[in-house]
């Protein structure tokens, strides 16, 4: 199996991997940390979808997709902090006043779990922030570590798989998800890129 991570420009894909199994259903849409809290509280059912299909088609897309061949199979929301809620949240510190990115959110579509595809999100979503001029990438994973997690809360990521993405932990928490800590980790961008670093083509194509 070959992954190849792209940014999530069709929205009809995003919509395969976010959107509800019933039109008018309320869902997230990885909108909770995205926007403020009062306009995700007002956007209910299919106005959720329609604000995802603007960032679409407006740009830069609101994350990046893995696809298996033509098939959507994985999603990770990624975007400049500054336009993010993690922005203005109490809970997860500011370590300096570079204008990072946040990568928050890492979905793999069940049946397809447990091939990597996760690895290669974050690996894209680095490439993608890069691209788009980003000096550091911070994620805020779970600090489970032998744990297991409720699958429906994993979406922050977990702490081991972005170290094996070559980042490092930067600071504590008074964040809790699903029982554990979270911590925010960080990759810096502003030294050259080699074969196989993090983010780099060659990180993300190959077996999942």
């Amino acid at each position: 199996m070959t992954i190849e991570v792209r940014p999530a420009a069709v929205f009809e894909d995003v919509r395969t991997l976010l959107g509800p199994k019933s039109p008018g259903a309320n869902v997230c849409w990885c909108l909770s940390y995205r926007i403020p809290s009062r306009l995700n509280n007002e956007l209910r059912g299919p106005a959720r979808g329609e604000y995802v299909a603007d960032l679409c088609r407006t740009g830069p897309p609101p994350g990046v997709i893995a696809y298996d061949g033509d098939e959507p199979v994985g999603w990770a929301a990624v975007a400049p902090r500054a336009d993010t809620s993690f922005a203005r949240n109490r809970k997860i510190p500011h370590v300096d006043d570079l204008p990072v990115w946040s990568l928050w959110c890492v979905r793999v579509r069940p049946g397809h779990r447990k091939q990597g595809i996760s690895h290669a999100l974050i690996a894209g979503a680095v490439e993608f922030a890069r691209a788009h001029g980003a000096p550091v990438v911070e994620a805020y994973p779970l600090d489970n570590g032998d744990a297991r997690v409720d699958l429906t809360m994993a979406y922050a990521g977990i702490r081991r798989n972005f170290e094996r993405a070559g980042f490092t932990h930067a600071a504590d928490t008074t964040s809790v998800l699903a029982g554990h800590p979270r911590v925010l980790m960080r990759l810096d961008l502003r030294g050259p890129v080699s074969p196989g670093s993090p983010g780099s083509p060659a990180s993300r194509r190959g077996a999942g």
